[in-house]
């Protein structure tokens, strides 16, 4: 079988599935009509995020038995085509929600103990003790929504404090000893901590709006490690402002990919973007929560074994 890499990972996936016997291409420059020109040369496709695999570059895949995203999500595959087509999709979210959980849990901290905040002005010469007195974790609740590899491995991490950790997922029953299933009521009526670890859906997309924000009881603190996409920037920014959101930590944005590095060379940097820029209670990074060093060992491990089961 005939596999095209056409985004780099780590070593081992092409020494391992060389070694299973697997025949392999790597084109990491072509465009994607390049690509689509010669795909149907090939059996597995290994890809992680360079361009959408639509309907279109699928029907020119006409061999393809499997894709292959070194990654967590498949929200830039076309799923349900390419089942229709018979080509099994294996993606790798056990590869990076440890990462994904230790920064989620990071970002609060962060927050909860203003050091962002406090490194600038010490920076700058300022000892200002009282103005960065932080919170402890202990004795909050944390509320994760999307429970499954990602929201599960924050749940992990919160163990060591004294908390309260519930979850809130479409799919029933998968609550455990790390987090008590709730409904959407009981969740926001508790939660001090909002944490999103969903996937990218249509159900998903501009979730946290203002209407989401304001069925809140409490004012709360909110974590995306999840999809820039699920966050509404302009209603959370006015959230910030009125203090329905105590702060927030994004790792993922509305703007990312192309868009975000145009706004700042074209001057056209939105409005509600540029006050989560100015804020001293938001903590943004560059979508790296799963991208560590450990995790692109995992992740491509994880698409190896999931090969070798399915066709070795």
């Amino acid at each position: 079988m005939k596999i095209l890499h056409i985004d780099t990972n780590h070593p081992l996936l092409i020494e391992q599935l060389s070694a299973l016997g697997f025949e392999n291409h790597e084109d990491y420059t072509a465009s994607k009509q390049e690509i689509e020109a010669k795909i149907s040369e090939y059996d597995g496709l290994v890809i992680r995020s360079r361009f959408a695999i639509d309907q279109h570059f699928l029907d020119k895949a006409s061999n393809l038995k499997f894709i292959g995203r070194v990654g967590a999500g498949l929200e830039n595959i076309d799923t349900e085509y390419a089942k229709t087509k018979g080509i099994a999709l294996f993606n790798a979210p056990e590869g990076n929600r440890n990462a994904v959980g230790e920064h989620a849990l990071g970002m609060l901290l962060s927050l909860f103990n203003k050091l962002n905040k406090a490194d600038q002005e010490v920076r700058k010469g300022t000892w200002d003790r009282e103005g960065n007195r932080g919170l402890e974790l202990d004795g909050k609740v944390v509320g994760i929504i999307g429970y499954g590899n990602m929201g599960k491995a924050f749940a992990k991490k919160l163990l060591g404090f004294d908390v309260e950790v519930i979850c809130y997922d479409i799919v029933g029953g998968v609550g455990d000893d790390n987090a008590r299933q709730v409904g959407i009521l009981e969740f926001q009526k508790n939660a001090d901590v909002v944490s999103l670890h969903t996937p990218q859906t249509p159900e998903t997309v501009g979730m946290v709006n203002t209407e989401f924000i304001e069925a809140f009881t409490k004012p709360f603190w909110l974590i995306n490690t999840a999809r820039g996409k699920s966050v509404v920037t302009a209603d959370l920014v006015k959230a910030l402002e009125n203090g329905r959101v105590l702060g927030a930590g994004l790792d993922v944005l509305e703007y990312e990919k192309s868009s975000f590095e145009n706004m700042f060379a074209d001057g056209s940097l939105p409005e509600a973007f540029q006050a989560l820029i100015k804020a001293s209670n938001v903590i943004l990074s560059p979508h790296v929560a799963g991208w560590t060093v450990e995790s692109k060992e995992k992740l491509a491990q994880v698409i190896v074994d999931k090969i070798n089961d399915r066709f070795c």
